[in-house]
């Protein structure tokens, strides 16, 4: 990955339509709103985060090289600098440039636009080109991002999230992380209401776009599965004129944005139902990893294919970044020769890991809605085998109106997957009283923390745990805990 920048601090004050108070300088570096990801020649975008206030980290950044910073509070960034109080730090010269903003967030989102709309040109003036993907859906975004990654990576220099850098500043860093150097950049984006995605693509205008499934994430933002569709559709909207499709034909919300396509549609079909790209005669290893006949456009045959992520739903996963990497130019050959090879890269998704004491641990834990949650318990069989199956579930949170009907049909879904144990955190009553009538053992805890100093003593070797849960209510930590105290 490049570092993107080599702007001064007045033609970023240009840029985002700010006042630039102090000395002007270069930026070299990276963009950064975390002051420990500072480093020389760095830009600093001060953000009024849920924990902090980056205006109080200016003066950290700069001992770690930030030549400048955005900011929208020039009192708090005054004493952020100097770590005086502001009135002291009122006459104080100031140490680094900084480019005066009423939403530093928004600035962020419009330097990005800039940056990107200069590569673009810059490239076609060289006669190369910068090609822009991206993807959303209510589950397999993070997945489905790794996976395109790694296959557009096999043909040209590509910039990709860290994690899930997927909204309204996520977005903006990872564009600011491409470099002439770039052939293709690789977005991730999510939604927790509508006129989400939009923002992001009128920063990221889209040469592809994907849309995995539309299912009951973050309900509560959106008020309904039609809602949820509409701000997903908003990506297609966000298309180029010549722009591509890529669209599930297993979801009937996803097939039908097609008339809200630009150009070129590419549907897939995981389900082997008629479709551009299909998998056929789908069989899951030992391991849950699929193997299918891929059926794909510009192949004379279909093409065994071997994936090397496990769960049956990686399957459209996979055809789904099949579709953008083709979309993308890639040849067909290349792209069925890669297929089986690209893996998940983002932690806390599907992953799968033997540790000490013959535990097997799939730590799903990243994130958890209905649909992620019974796509992870689907694959739990298949891998735990003849092990005692023991299920971590924590709340699913943002859910909305249903929540109580989601979280019992956990609890049914973790008695059908044979789990002998069901282990909540925090607001899971449901899903273990539905657990508790079908047979299969409970224990609940209020937070992570308890069900950490808890985990031990109800875990015998050769179990196989299946961690799932919402990223803010923590399951991931106790996911964490076992890979440490159980290392390899």
């Amino acid at each position: 990955m490049g570092t993107g920048m080599n702007l001064s601090l007045s033609q970023i004050a240009a840029a985002v339509g700010g006042r630039l108070i102090g000395p002007d300088a270069t930026v070299t570096g990276p963009v950064v709103t975390d002051s420990r990801q500072a480093s020389p020649g760095a830009l600093f975008v001060a953000v009024h985060g849920e924990r902090t206030d980056g205006h109080a980290h200016l003066g950290s950044a700069g001992t770690l090289g930030a030549v400048g910073a955005i900011v929208s509070d020039l009192k708090a960034a005054r004493t952020g600098l100097s770590g005086e109080p502001a009135e002291a730090a009122e006459s104080e010269d100031l140490s680094m440039g900084l480019v005066l903003v009423e939403d530093t967030v928004v600035a962020l989102g419009a330097l990005a636009r800039t940056h990107l709309a200069g590569l673009r040109q810059g490239a076609v003036d060289r006669g190369e080109r910068l090609t822009v993907v991206a993807m959303t859906g209510s589950v397999g975004k993070t997945t489905t991002k790794d996976l395109t990654r790694q296959l557009l990576a096999s043909s040209g220099p590509t910039v990709a999230p860290r994690a899930s850098f997927n909204n309204e500043i996520g977005l903006p860093l990872t564009v600011l992380e491409a470099d002439e150097s770039t052939r293709y950049l690789v977005l991730e984006m999510g939604a927790s209401g509508s006129g989400h995605i939009a923002y992001l693509t009128d920063i990221a205008p889209l040469d592809a776009a994907g849309v995995l499934m539309i299912g009951h994430a973050h309900m509560g933002g959106f008020g309904s599965i039609e809602g949820v569709a509409a701000a997903k559709a908003e990506i297609i909207a966000g298309l180029l004129p010549e722009g591509t499709a890529i669209l599930n034909a297993d979801d009937a919300r996803c097939a039908a944005m097609a008339e809200l396509a630009p150009a070129r549609v590419l549907t897939f079909s995981a389900q082997g139902e008629p479709a551009d790209l299909r998998a056929e005669n789908v069989v899951l290893d030992e391991a849950a990893c699929a193997a299918f006949d891929l059926h794909l456009p510009g192949l004379d045959a279909p093409r065994r294919v071997q994936l090397a992520v496990a769960g049956a739903h990686n399957v459209a996963n996979a055809l789904a970044a099949a579709g953008l990497a083709l979309a993308a130019g890639l040849e067909p050959e290349l792209i069925a020769e890669r297929l089986g090879s690209v893996s998940i890269e983002s932690p806390h998704r599907m992953d799968v890991s033997e540790l000490s004491g013959d535990l097997l641990l799939i730590d799903d834990s990243y994130n958890a809605n209905i649909d992620s949650m019974t796509a992870a318990l689907a694959a739990l069989p298949a891998l735990a085998g003849s092990r005692r199956r023991v299920v971590v579930v924590s709340e699913m949170l943002e859910l909305g109106e249903s929540s109580a009907a989601d979280h019992a049909r956990t609890g049914e879904l973790a008695a059908q997957a044979g789990a002998a144990m069901l282990i909540g955190i925090g607001s899971t009553q449901e899903a273990l009283d539905a657990a508790r009538a079908r047979g299969v053992e409970v224990v609940g805890f209020e937070d992570s923390a308890t069900a950490i100093s808890q985990i031990d003593a109800l875990l015998s070797d050769g179990d196989a745990v299946l961690v799932k849960g919402s990223n803010g209510s923590g399951a991931w930590r106790l996911a964490d805990h076992l890979k440490e105290v159980r290392p390899r």
